[in-house]
């Protein structure tokens, strides 16, 4: 049976990884600064991270929701220690854009409003409520267009104000835009959107998850505006490449029996990798080590004549090229064997291991010296 051929793919087939490297099938090795679309938190095959599983899976590996599994409340306590949101509530499910649809459908079911304000070069997910709120109509089906979306441009606040009335249920914004190209939420227009969004009655949705579990140097991105959302979605560097996704959900907003659901959301394994996770992040200081790195890397390259524009916070970072250098993409894979990530038309995207080297990083400089200079 062949496979459903959505996916352009790269002649790689990688076999075995560490940290921030992986090998292919012909025992070639790549720097990996692109963590399969910032999943990669910790590094591959991190000895916490994978002793946590391989423990858990020789107890139990999965039973349903409806019976009690107190490690669901063991990784809930710790991240909202280490998130700064120890108030609010967890929901645990399997993906990214899986959390982004509980939250709308939770703003809807609170608000009682159907209508959602999102944001030009928006990516939120693939499921119904989720792509009819990315600004992509390449990947918007007939079915999934009923929604009743308004996109407006990031960080513009008279738009803002002249569509933001008492019938939105819900805004969503990223609170760093990674498909769209390393746009940042800026935190005057976050605050700014944050009291609107009180005024109004709306629920203010932070989609974190590209932009969270520490990459930016903080938990979450939306957390130098010093706001705080209603809703709070993850997934990604959540599980370090173990499916797992979240929403973290204001505390007055009540549950009921049945509301929201999931088969494999909050399962043993998912728990473990997560906790795990969040356990290293802490212990080896990665939020800080991301800022401090980033922000070198972020000034070594506005020294490159021909990058144009650099952008990010911590280890979330884009560089936009001139069209004549689009293909340096491809030239770091195939040349000097980088992997890095791309948006349209020409963004290079860095999302590596939160816990990659100054030395490691280094090779990406000097294919770079010698590429630009």
């Amino acid at each position: 049976m062949p496979l459903f051929d959505v996916y352009p793919l790269f002649p790689i087939e990688p076999v075995k990884a560490s940290g921030s490297w992986l090998w292919d099938k012909n025992d070639q090795k790549y720097l990996d600064l692109y963590g399969g679309h910032a999943v990669i938190s910790i590094g591959h095959g991190h000895p916490a991270f994978t002793k946590a599983i391989t423990d858990q899976l020789h107890q139990i590996s999965f039973y349903s929701n409806s019976v009690q599994n107190s490690l669901q409340s063991t990784f809930a306590d710790k991240l909202g220690a280490l998130s700064g949101y120890p108030d609010y509530r967890l929901f645990l499910c399997n993906s990214g854009a899986e959390a982004n649809e509980n939250a709308l459908k939770i703003a809807s079911f609170v608000t009682g409003r159907k209508k959602i304000i999102a944001f030009r070069k928006a990516f939120h997910g693939r499921t119904s409520g989720a792509v009819a709120a990315t600004d992509n109509p390449k990947i918007v089906s007939p079915f999934n267009a009923g929604h009743e979306v308004v996109f407006i441009p990031l960080n513009d606040e008279q738009a803002l104000i002249e569509v933001l009335k008492t019938d939105v249920a819900a805004v969503i914004v990223e609170g760093i835009q990674g498909v769209g190209g390393i746009h940042i939420a800026e935190d005057k227009f976050l605050q700014t959107l944050s009291r609107r969004c009180r005024e109004t009655g709306a629920l203010l949705i932070l989609d974190e998850i590209q932009s969270g579990h520490g990459r930016t140097g903080k938990f979450f991105s939306h957390q130098f505006s010093g706001i705080q959302a209603d809703l709070i979605t993850m997934a990604k560097g959540m599980g370090n490449g173990f499916p797992v996704g979240g929403v973290l959900i204001r505390p007055d907003i009540q549950p009921w029996h049945g509301m929201l659901g999931t088969t494999f959301g909050g399962s043993y394994l998912a728990c473990a990798a997560s906790l795990a996770v969040l356990e290293v992040i802490e212990r080896e200081n990665l939020m800080q080590h991301a800022a401090t790195l980033g922000t070198q890397w972020m000034n070594q390259l506005k020294g490159y004549k021909e990058v144009l524009a650099v952008r990010g916070r911590g280890l979330m970072i884009g560089f936009d090229l001139p069209e004549n250098r689009a293909d340096l993409r491809k030239t770091l894979l195939n040349t000097y064997h980088i992997f890095t990530g791309e948006a349209k038309p020409n963004t290079v995207r860095l999302l590596p291991s939160l816990a990659i080297t100054e030395e490691e990083g280094a090779g990406l400089f000097s294919a770079l010296n010698a590429e630009l200079t």
